[in-house]
């Protein structure tokens, strides 16, 4: 039996009842939060209460949990945890857990924006066009290489938070100055979005499972409802950025859609929240795990699944009396 620990598991309560609907009983799930109401400790095997990300005893604490549960494998379903993981990915390997987490070089890139576009632009690989100051975005103004409207984001961050359309100078040079974070400035990508689901071997180092769809809804945080398609020019894509970045296991891609040809927006390197759609339409990225942990390689089942599928996400709840939550160790 193979024992995965989901750490800052929070609310994704769905994605361990597919994983348990995938493997049975040869998976064991393991979960691991910071608060005693995260909903999704609730429905694995095991749970444990632990300090937060930022405590100098957090690894410390999850390597001891790992080894009271002989875990196997260790993943975050947070973008700040990943970096972490990423660090001490070593240590883990050490004590034969098997980390679902890029290479350290590939973490920090993913979540520093502006290092992310310089370093992708020199692979040649497509994205958003991306200034981290207001002078340099003045030159590349006045080169008429980008104009008005704008997007500023912050520099390290996720989700929506800190993300304002920005109409001209005066109101960009306003949001610099408040200094509420460390912004980039970015081409306005006035086109169609979408998103793939990818699993990357944790043996070959390659791309094995693609999973593309089209958002028909937004909330914050992400897609609520979307709809599968099929590209190979997409798949091929998704193949040259798997080349120059190091990844292991889930991965989600975000990508922008623009006179005929993809660009890559963001990379989150973690089972991404409508990696759901994916398990539903039959492309099982548990399964792929489960043979990674046996040593085995996966073969490439990339664009193995149906298009226009859709998938509409829902609120769900889980009840628990008082005294049965969990007590931080």
């Amino acid at each position: 039996m193979n024992t995965i620990l989901f750490c800052s598991c929070g609310r994704r309560v769905q994605l361990l009842k597919f994983l348990k609907q995938s493997l049975g009983d040869a998976c064991r799930i393991i979960c691991a939060d910071n608060s005693p109401i995260a909903p999704a400790l609730y429905v694995a095997d095991k749970h444990y209460v632990v300090p937060r990300i930022t405590d100098e005893h957090y690894i410390d604490t999850i390597l001891e949990i790992c080894e009271d549960n002989d875990v196997k494998a260790i993943t975050t379903l947070i973008d700040p945890e990943i970096e972490l993981l990423s660090k001490n990915r070593e240590l883990f390997l050490q004590h034969g857990i098997l980390p679902l987490c890029p290479e350290r070089k590939t973490a920090a890139r993913c979540f520093d924006k502006f290092e992310f576009y310089k370093y992708l632009t020199s692979k040649g690989i497509r994205t958003v066009l991306t200034y981290d100051s207001v002078p340099s975005f003045e030159e590349g103004l006045k080169k008429g290489d980008i104009s008005f409207p704008v997007f500023i984001k912050p520099i390290s961050g996720s989700g929506s938070v800190g993300i304002h359309k920005v109409q001209s100078l005066e109101e960009l040079r306003e949001y610099f100055d408040e200094g509420a974070y460390t912004y980039i400035i970015q081409e306005f990508m006035d086109c169609d979005d979408c998103d793939a689901d990818v699993y990357i071997d944790t043996i070959s180092h390659e791309p094995v499972a693609v999973f593309s769809k089209r958002k028909l809804e937004t909330k914050i945080g992400g897609a609520s409802k979307t709809i599968s398609f099929k590209d190979e020019r997409l798949f091929d894509f998704v193949r040259e950025i798997c080349k120059v970045l190091e990844f292991n296991g889930p991965v989600d891609m975000d990508f922008w859609y623009k006179n005929g040809e993809y660009y890559l927006s963001e990379v989150n390197p973690r089972f991404g929240g409508a990696y759901l759609h994916a398990y539903g339409a039959g492309v099982d990225f548990f399964k792929l795990i489960a043979n990674n942990l046996k040593g085995v390689r996966n073969q490439s089942i990339i664009g193995q699944y149906n298009e226009d599928v859709l998938m509409m996400m829902y609120d769900g709840v889980v009840i628990v009396d008082k005294k049965d939550l969990v007590k931080e160790i």
